[in-house]
Formats: C-alpha cells, structure tokens, sequence
C-alpha cells in the first residue's frame, strides 16, 4: 500500500468532503480516502499496481475540485 496526502481545493463543507471520498473511494485499488476540510487535505491509502497518483488527481478534478501541487 501507498499512502499519500493531497492538497485539494474548493471543498468547504460535508457535501464537498463525501464528494471526494466518494470519488477516490469508488477507485480499484484505493482502500482508504479521508478528507480534512479545515487542511484542505485529503489522505489516500491505494495499491500502486490498480492505480496510480494521476488517475487519483482525476477523479478529484471529475468531481470539481483542484488538486495543488
């Protein structure tokens, strides 16, 4: 497993944070997307051989939020 923290945003309330959790946690191979609105962070636990850190950027950006960095 692979574990990484993004910065991410444009998320500021609960429907925000359920929309990127839902997003990531939707993805083959991610076993753990959590969000910390008030660091505008969301941490990721996935399996580097079903995804990769560009298709989660993705999925985030799908949903409507900007992924820095």
């Amino acid at each position: 497993m692979t574990d990484i923290t993004l910065k991410v945003e444009g998320m500021s309330c609960g429907h925000c944070k359920a929309a990127v959790e839902k997003a990531l946690n939707n993805l083959t191979g991610v076993s753990k997307a959590e969000v910390n609105l008030a660091a505008k962070e969301v941490a990721i636990s996935f399996d580097g051989t079903q995804t990769s850190v560009d298709v989660i950027k993705e999925a985030i950006e799908d949903a409507g939020y900007d992924v820095i960095s």
